[in-house]
């Protein structure tokens, strides 16, 4: 004859909840057979010289829930242990499913890629990068309207300008130096326009005479 009959698949926390209760009643039951000790013990020793078939009675009945309390609190320890064990792998299962689950996890990731995959992706990312700052280069190069200015001639005609400048200067130097100094005689635009006033009046007076 089987002791349990339809074995059904236990919940550890049913499980743990039923052994914590299963330790209520025993830590109960407990109790009150130390009350019943004690008030044996009360008998065993009114009765002592009185009447000891009823002291040796008690004391009969102390020894057998003695012994009740000790069975129990080896159950009660079974129990416990039970519950610890029950828990820890209860806790190792949580944990094992969580590893599980992230190793299912990286692997659909993975398998959704592969280390071609990869590469071509850096590829990819590399090439749209290159033309990105190709693109930033040619924005940033200034855009010159109509023809293209050649420096060549620039500079060419900047030099004429410099050599006719430079004649002129040579020019107006020796005029300068041809023309006699005069003492006390100003110099500039000023003087040049009394020098030819002076010349026109001598002009004059040599006609009239």
């Amino acid at each position: 004859m089987k002791l349990f009959k339809n074995k059904k698949k236990a919940n550890p926390k049913d499980a743990i909840a039923q052994l914590k209760e299963t330790l209520d009643i025993l830590e109960k039951r407990q109790a009150i057979l130390e009350k019943k000790i004690e008030n044996e013990e009360k008998i065993a020793r009114a009765n002592a010289t009185k009447n000891k078939r009823i002291a040796i009675a008690a004391l009969k009945r102390k020894r057998a829930y003695n012994n009740e309390i000790e069975k129990m609190m080896g159950s009660r320890m079974t129990i416990e242990t039970q519950i610890m064990t029950i828990e820890n792998a209860n806790t190792n299962l949580t944990t094992l499913k969580a590893m599980k689950d992230g190793a299912n996890a990286l692997s659909s990731i993975h398998g959704k890629m592969n280390i071609d995959k990869v590469e071509e992706t850096m590829d990819d990312i590399r090439e749209q990068m290159d033309l990105a700052n190709e693109i930033s280069d040619a924005i940033a190069q200034p855009i010159n309207f109509g023809d293209v200015i050649d420096e060549d001639e620039l500079n060419a005609e900047l030099e004429n300008l410099e050599q006719e400048e430079l004649d002129f200067k040579l020019l107006e130097s020796e005029k300068l130096q041809k023309i006699p100094a005069m003492p006390n005689a100003p110099t500039g635009p000023i003087a040049a326009d009394e020098e030819e006033e002076k010349e026109l009046e001598e002009l004059q007076s040599s006609m009239a005479f």
